[in-house]
């Protein structure tokens, strides 16, 4: 007997690519993004021409035209938009839901408005009483549509529902591994977009191997430090959705914010970078986001202070390496 079909809500490349993969697996999925003009050519051409033209999708993957339709008997939910839409998103579809929903996502930064974790804005808007689950780590859409052996973390406080998720996810070639960290995931996975904006300004400036090592495990530093005094655990930090997906963002330029930095080391402005790129670069918000949660809590962040800096000062990039390498050097 199939699940209850699972409703991917952004139609973009990474929702379009979770619901092929879940699709492969033989998961009904149903797919509903806000542009009518994209869902319709969706529906028509069996293909997502926006990201992935040349790949047909997959007859278990029901491209919805009509939201309140594609929420009927779906008790789970999975959002793939950016952070700045989530909290209206769910402002949106709460009207529509009906009892025993429970709410996943796959976004990766804060909420604009608060700066809070996206857990808290899931229960501000749906209720505190509503499962919530998280699926973090080191994956790049196209990779996962292609079916290459890849790892996540999903996190979660709700042990059914992380269940229910790892049956419908995990195969031979996507592994899923287990956390109850909700603040760590979700920090790791909005600091990571930052620091890739950094490695790309520093290889962007012509630095090589050893710069971009450097700032990566400072940048690890500082992402823990943070964490600890949000109440996250140190591991989680040292996994998939910590060290992992900083690594994959800040080493490949399939990376949307590693090749936004790219762009600034090599002397363009923010926005003709955020141009060239073309598409939504989560760690320009999440730059400010971060800057403003480490001030109030008096934790220490270099790398993300220059790169906020950059971004919303117009500091030059060669001052921001000059200012990071005058810095007095503490203990490991």
């Amino acid at each position: 007997m199939l699940s209850p079909p699972i409703l991917i809500i952004g139609a973009g490349s990474w929702g379009t690519a979770l619901a092929f993969h879940l699709a492969n697996n033989g998961e009904p999925v149903r797919l509903w993004g806000h542009s009518s003009s994209h869902l319709h050519d969706m529906h028509n051409t069996r293909r997502n021409t926006l990201y992935f033209p040349d790949t047909i999708l997959p007859p278990a993957i029901e491209i919805c035209l009509d939201l309140q339709s594609a929420l009927h008997t779906t008790s789970d939910i999975f959002l793939a938009v950016p952070s700045h839409a989530f909290r209206e998103t769910l402002q949106k579809i709460a009207p529509l839901l009906h009892q025993d929903v429970r709410l996943a996502w796959g976004t990766k930064g804060l909420d604009p408005h608060s700066g809070k974790c996206l857990d808290s804005v899931a229960s501000d808007v749906l209720g505190a009483a509503i499962p919530l689950a998280v699926l973090s780590g080191p994956t790049f859409a196209r990779e996962v549509l292609a079916g290459q052996p890849t790892a996540v973390t999903i996190a979660s406080r709700n042990r059914a529902f992380f269940e229910d998720l790892r049956k419908r996810f995990q195969s031979l070639s996507f592994r899923v591994y287990p956390s109850t960290d909700l603040i760590g995931v979700q920090l790791a996975g909005t600091i990571k977009n930052i620091l890739a904006i950094a490695a790309g300004v520093s290889d962007g400036l012509g630095y090589g191997a050893n710069t971009r090592a450097a700032l990566i495990t400072r940048g690890l530093a500082e992402m823990t430090r943070l964490g600890l005094l949000l109440g996250a655990e140190k591991e989680t930090f040292m996994g998939l959705a910590g060290i992992g997906d900083l690594i994959l963002t800040a080493t490949d330029n399939q990376s949307r914010n590693r090749r936004f930095g790219l762009f600034i080391g090599q002397g363009k402005s923010a926005d003709s970078a955020a141009k060239e790129v073309g598409q939504v670069i989560e760690g320009i918000l999440n730059s400010q986001q971060v800057y403003r949660l480490a001030t109030q809590h008096q934790a220490s962040m270099p790398i993300t202070t220059e790169i906020y800096h950059i971004l919303y000062h117009h500091r030059a990039p060669h001052e921001a390496v000059r200012a990071l390498l005058e810095r007095e050097p503490t203990s490991e």
